[in-house]
């Protein structure tokens, strides 16, 4: 799962990407409008943490820009900004949750889980296609009497799977889940999480069809 961080605040920027880092997202991080306007049309990302009183580009100009040109990426306003008119745009522009600074990192994490399941259709916590579910909160896997905790890679590959079940992701789509842009791709690395999350859960888990990718079975 790769997440958009537009933060200005070097303190603070620092500490949401360690606390995503650790709890398996891939982070991508900018420190101003411009560059966020920028990054957002390659549509690359799952969610967006965005702060409002950036340089060069309001935060809410961003927002208002991002959903006009029709992209409904999950958006997690971040701000110290504490006036009700201001709570009041963001969520009309389109944001989808509004959290205030200073916050606490496990509560934006449980947020940010929220949202990207309402975004996936999803209103249990617990991802699932009735054979294999995965807990976000925890990184636990369940597939049948097997009960794993996932590493961080190999959570973000099993999330992105499941959060579509039934649907091919390619190499690189899976890749692009997995890594940030800082972070150098391994060799094999997709083959690798496949084939520990196998190891853990049991070889049917994960199908692989020839040519085209990797998926889970549709929910049933």
């Amino acid at each position: 799962m790769r997440i958009l961080l537009v933060e200005d605040d070097p303190m603070i920027g620092e500490a949401v990407s360690v606390a995503l880092k650790d709890a398996a997202y891939a982070v991508d991080w900018v420190l101003d409008g411009v560059a966020a306007d920028t990054v957002l049309r390659d549509g690359e990302h799952q969610a967006v943490l965005l702060d409002l009183g950036l340089p060069k580009r309001d935060g809410l100009e961003v927002l208002r820009r991002l959903r006009q040109g029709g992209n409904g990426v999950p958006v997690i306003v971040i701000t110290a900004r504490d006036g009700v008119d201001d709570r009041i745009k963001g969520l009309d522009f389109g944001a989808d949750d509004y959290l205030m600074k200073p916050f606490d990192l496990n509560e934006l994490l449980a947020r940010l889980r929220a949202v990207i399941r309402r975004q996936g259709g999803q209103a249990a916590p617990l991802l699932s296609n009735g054979k294999l579910s995965l807990d976000p909160a925890t990184r636990e896997a369940r597939c049948g009497e097997a009960v794993e905790l996932l590493s961080a890679r190999e959570f973000a590959l099993l999330h992105a799977l499941l959060l579509r079940p039934g649907t091919i992701l390619g190499r690189a789509e899976l890749e692009e889940r997995i890594y940030g842009w800082n972070e150098e791709v391994e060799s094999n690395a997709v083959d690798f999480l496949i084939h520990g999350i196998r190891k853990k859960l049991g070889a049917d888990v994960i199908k692989n069809i020839r040519g085209a990718g990797w998926m889970v079975d549709r929910a049933t």
